[in-house]
């Protein structure tokens, strides 16, 4: 699974409607808008399938949000032996409750854990990190390198989200949106859903 967040999500609506594409007229959308809030969302993306697994969305973005959401999508399939996360270095993706978790899927004492900016596996994010990432556990965290978060796939994924449904949409209420983002994801599995293949070749980029 690739995961990442996309925040502050705002629920736009257009004070009058778009004007629909003509001959020789491109599409025209209405500058003025009424807010209504924000919503934040957290997306996985199966590279093997291609598609939006367990989306999850809220108001916030927080250390108890990220777990919650990684409870929802193990629990999704009780079936799997190992879940790997590609995740980029935001410290909620390394945090204490996150490593908790973990250690009690692997039946670790909380003893063996140490003491948050003190000692043992909790004491920074380093260590923190380095327990997560451990290729022997059931659930197994990947971090992209440091300016490197475009390596995650689900970029590419909410750059279509965007591009697609976001920047175009006019949204009455923050539920309004979240329902038009789950409808885009369902539509998105059922008919455009496929891997992504790499075309970088790993050369070194030149000016």
């Amino acid at each position: 699974m690739s995961t990442d967040e996309l925040t502050g999500v705002q629920a736009l609506e257009r004070a009058a409607p778009g004007l629909p594409l003509r001959p020789g007229q491109v599409e025209r959308r209405e500058f003025e808008y009424v807010r209504h809030g924000t919503r934040s969302f957290m997306i996985n993306f199966d590279v093997v399938s291609g598609q939006v697994v367990c989306p999850s969305c809220g108001p916030t973005r927080t250390e108890a949000d990220f777990l919650a959401h990684i409870r929802q999508t193990v629990a999704s399939d009780p079936t799997a032996t190992r879940w790997h996360f590609v995740a980029d270095n935001l410290n909620t993706h390394c945090s204490e409750s996150l490593v908790r978790y973990v250690a009690e899927v692997e039946s670790l004492s909380e003893a063996s854990l140490g003491i948050k900016e003190k000692r043992g596996i909790l004491q920074s994010m380093a260590t923190r990190a380095a327990f997560l990432s451990e290729a022997t556990h059931r659930i197994v965290f990947h971090y992209t390198p440091k300016h490197g978060s475009w390596l995650n796939q689900v970029e590419i994924w909410l750059g279509i989200l965007v591009r697609k449904l976001l920047r175009r949409g006019s949204f009455t209420s923050v539920e309004d949106l979240r329902d038009q983002v789950l409808a885009f994801i369902a539509y998105f599995n059922r008919t455009m859903a496929k891997p992504y293949k790499w075309t970088y070749q790993g050369k070194p980029l030149h000016v």
